[in-house]
């Protein structure tokens, strides 16, 4: 088939084109979905290839079992995440779904999912809906419950003993549950609360009301490219270094290789850091390094989790997917060595984890990466867990 004949089939389809990893004598089918055009598609590229890489590692295998992996992209549209989950359940018929890279794509695709049974392993978006009273049996998280990263920035403001911070998101799920996780342990005032356009490309309105406003810091959640424009109009304005910024998957490592020196000092909440010493984590970065030439973010570590956890479940069911009773089971059970360290799942299937802060600093080999700085919450459960039904 022509190149141009092919793209022209991929154009048409509901998404990109499917990728398989073997061949249709695979045992087990694996849909991964994610958001991978757009200003935020170097999020889920990283989700990709965190989660290809976990797959080398396994030996090309999960579990023993040959596998085959459809991708897809959702293009950050709700609408298409949908048609896309429901071709993974009733078309191709998947034995498990991953990724999701976005809240709102994640909400959307939630009661697919659940109406189809499907077995779902997500690698990022952790709306607080699915972990409290839309919680799901078949539903397990390798990342985080949105409300957590943000958490971990509330405690360390309020360490620092800031009195007054301002505080911007994009106007979506995963905004205002980062906003609620800040104010949660911010035992400060808040300067100002503002909700922007997801996407926004310029900021420069607001952070001039925000410059007016003589906050003690400002915390900020801008994923993506969002986060870029956001970080460099903040040094156009003169603002970085004078006002102390507090981030969520804002400066990380899917957008520091575009901003660089430019993010220097700002700070970062999340699970997991390229710094990390354990071997898991040691061999996870070397490696990623060494196939994408590019320090890998938390998109791609938690994704590589996702992975491992997949392949620890199949080695108990014998490489089989298809009594999902016993596939869930397994994969509750998250016998697999994390880049984070120690990990379980809480009963609504959102890990139980330390959270740390990072600082955008300069590594060993003098590029700009995330300097692990304090672990100011140990061993954090997400807020809505007692909302879920599960036992």
């Amino acid at each position: 088939m022509q190149q141009r004949t092919l793209k022209a089939i991929c154009a048409a389809a509901i998404a990109t084109c499917a990728f398989a990893t073997t061949s249709a004598s695979a045992q087990v089918k694996i849909g991964f979905m994610s958001t991978l055009s757009g200003p935020a598609a170097s999020l889920g590229q990283d989700m990709y290839d965190g989660f290809m890489l976990g797959v080398e590692h396994a030996g090309g295998k999960l579990g023993g079992a040959a596998i085959e992996v459809l991708k897809e992209d959702d293009q950050l549209k709700p609408e298409l995440g949908v048609q896309i989950v429901s071709k993974f359940i009733e078309r191709d018929k998947v034995d498990i779904v991953t990724g999701v890279t976005f809240s709102n794509v994640m909400m959307a695709v939630a009661k697919p999912l659940a109406d189809g049974k499907a077995v779902f392993v997500g690698s990022n978006a952790g709306p607080a809906p699915l972990a409290g009273a839309q919680c799901n049996a078949n539903f397990f998280f390798t990342s985080w419950q949105n409300d957590m990263q943000a958490e971990v920035v509330g405690k360390y403001a309020t360490d620092k003993g800031f009195k007054n911070v301002y505080i911007m998101a994009p106007n979506y799920q995963s905004g205002k549950d980062n906003v609620a996780g800040f104010k949660r342990y911010f035992k400060g005032g808040v300067a100002g609360e503002v909700y922007t356009t997801v996407n926004q490309p310029d900021y420069s309105a607001e952070i001039a009301q925000m410059q007016a406003a003589k906050p003690d810091a400002l915390f900020v959640f801008y994923p993506g490219g969002m986060g870029v424009n956001f970080v460099k109009q903040m040094r156009q304005a003169g603002l970085l270094g004078q006002i102390p910024l507090l981030s969520v998957s804002t400066t990380d490592g899917s957008t520091l290789p575009a901003l660089k020196e430019t993010a220097l000092g700002v700070i970062s909440g999340t699970f997991w850091g390229p710094d990390f010493t354990n071997a898991a984590s040691k061999k996870f970065v070397a490696d990623f390094e060494k196939k994408y030439n590019r320090i890998p973010s938390q998109y791609a570590a938690q994704s590589y989790d996702s992975a491992l956890l997949i392949d620890s479940a199949l080695k108990k069911t014998g490489g089989k997917a298809s009594d999902k009773a016993a596939l869930t089971a397994a994969l509750r059970a998250a016998d697999f060595k994390s880049v984070r360290g120690n990990f379980r799942f809480n009963k609504n299937g959102f890990p139980i984890q330390d959270m740390h802060v990072f600082e955008v600093a300069k590594d060993a080999q003098g590029r700009v990466s995330l300097k692990t700085s304090s672990t100011p919450l140990k061993d954090l459960a997400d807020p809505y867990v007692n909302e879920c039904p599960l036992k």
